[in-house]
C-alpha cells in the first residue's frame, strides 16, 4: 500500500503543480509565467517527486509510464492496475483542490488546462498532428526514463534527466495539445471540464499508451545483450 500511496501523492503533486501553474499563473496579469514557466513547472514536479518518493514506488506518476516500464520488463504486471488506479485517483484529487482554488475569487475553471485538438488545441492543430505529437513525445519520454534508470546508467541522475525531459516535451508540444503524455493528467482535467474535453479524451489515453508501449519494445531491443 505504501507504493500505491506514493503514486497517489506523486501524481497529485504533478497535476497540482503542472496544471495549477497553467491555470493560475500562465497568463496572470503582468507577472504571467507563460509557456516556459508552465513547462518548467511540470518538469519540476517530476524531478522533486523522483528524488523524494522515487525510492518508494519508482515515481511513475503516469499510467503510460507504468505500461512502458512493464512492457520493457522493468515493472511487475501484478502492480500495473493498482498503480494506474492510484495515479488516476491522485490526479482527480489534485483537480478537485485546484478547482476549489481557481473558483475562490469568483472565476470559473475555464478550460482548466485540459488537453485538446482542432478547435481546442492552443494552436488549432489537427487531430492527426495531435496524435503524432502525443505518440512521439511519450515514446521519447519512456526511452529517456528507461535509459536513465538502467542499471548501467550513471547513478543518482535519473530524476534530473526525466524532469528535464518532461520540461522539453512541454516546450515542444503545449501549442499542439496542451501536452498530455500522461492519461492521469488528462483524465483529471477533462472530467471537470466535461463536454469537448471528455469527447476528445480518448486520444490522450490511447496515444500516450501506444507511445509508451513502443518505447518499451524498442528499449528492450536496444539494451539486449544479443
Amino acid at each position: 500500500m505504501k507504493k500505491y500511496a506514493a503514486e497517489f501523492i506523486g501524481t497529485f503533486w504533478l497535476v497540482l503543480g503542472g496544471c495549477g501553474s497553467a491555470a493560475l499563473a500562465a497568463a496572470f496579469p503582468h507577472v504571467g509565467i507563460g509557456l516556459l514557466g508552465v513547462s518548467f513547472a511540470f518538469g519540476l514536479t517530476v524531478l522533486t517527486i523522483a528524488y523524494s518518493l522515487g525510492h518508494i514506488s519508482g515515481a511513475h506518476l503516469n499510467p503510460a509510464v507504468s505500461v512502458g516500464l512493464w512492457i520493457g520488463g522493468r515493472f511487475s504486471g501484478k502492480d500495473l492496475l493498482p498503480y494506474i488506479a492510484a495515479q488516476i485517483l491522485g490526479g482527480l484529487a489534485a483537480a478537485t483542490v485546484l478547482s476549489f482554488i481557481i473558483t475562490g475569487n469568483g472565476s470559473t475553471i475555464g478550460d482548466f488546462a485540459a488537453n485538446g485538438y482542432g478547435e481546442h488545441s492552443p494552436g488549432k492543430y489537427s487531430i492527426e498532428a495531435a496524435l503524432v505529437t502525443e505518440i512521439v513525445m511519450t515514446f521519447m519520454f519512456l526511452i529517456i526514463i528507461l535509459g536513465a534508470t538502467d542499471k548501467k546508467a550513471s547513478g543518482g541522475f535519473a530524476g534530473l534527466a526525466i524532469g528535464l525531459a518532461l520540461t522539453l516535451i512541454h516546450l515542444i508540444s503545449i501549442p499542439v495539445t496542451n501536452t498530455s503524455v500522461n492519461p492521469a493528467r488528462s483524465i483529471s482535467q477533462a472530467i471537470f471540464v466535461g463536454g469537448w474535453a471528455t469527447e476528445q479524451l480518448w486520444l490522450f489515453i490511447v496515444a500516450p499508451v501506444v507511445g509508451a508501449a513502443l518505447a518499451g519494445i524498442v528499449y528492450k531491443f536496444l539494451s539486449s545483450e544479443d
